[in-house]
């Protein structure tokens, strides 16, 4: 039981860490580069994103624990594992892409990879722990919202 307690918690922070370092590039560039942009009309208030990312990366944290906990019994596990930080990579790689670099269409091009890794992750991880599946529907959701936010800066920033 402890054990499964220091797993889960290792899960939940090393998805909150991720989504800490992105920040070190986000934090800086809302109040200057990101403010001067052309926004569409429903780009959100600049304080919601981090509640839901938050919330986001415990359940990604969530997920990967109830997956990552059945890596013994599971081969399909390992594979779905390693994608996952492959996953997690490209989610904080598009903060460093979009507000570090401030390359908007590449990191156009990473949301929808990471979009794609995600779907897929919803799939695989649904053959291993339906629950870990389902703890990831809020996180595609958001990140198609993203998507589309994105693609919306792309076009009236040109």
């Amino acid at each position: 039981m402890k054990k499964n307690i220091l797993t889960l918690a290792g899960c939940v922070l090393i998805c909150l860490a991720v989504g800490f370092i992105g920040s070190v590039f986000t934090t800086p560039a809302i109040g200057s580069w990101y403010a001067f942009l052309n926004k569409p009309s429903f780009n959100p208030p600049a304080w919601i994103f981090a509640p839901v990312w938050t919330l986001l990366y415990i359940l990604m944290g969530i997920a990967l624990f109830l997956v990552y906990k059945k890596i013994k019994e599971n081969k399909a596990v390992r594979p779905a594992v390693i994608i996952f930080f492959v996953h997690l990579f490209l989610n904080f790689s598009w903060s460093l892409v979009f507000f570090g670099l401030k390359m908007i269409p590449l990191a156009f091009a990473n949301i929808i990879i990471l979009w794609l890794l995600i779907a897929y992750l919803i799939i695989i991880f649904w053959k291993i722990d339906k629950r870990a599946s389902i703890l990831l529907w809020p996180y595609l959701a958001w990140v198609s919202f993203a998507s589309v936010l994105n693609y919306s800066i792309l076009m009236l920033n040109r």
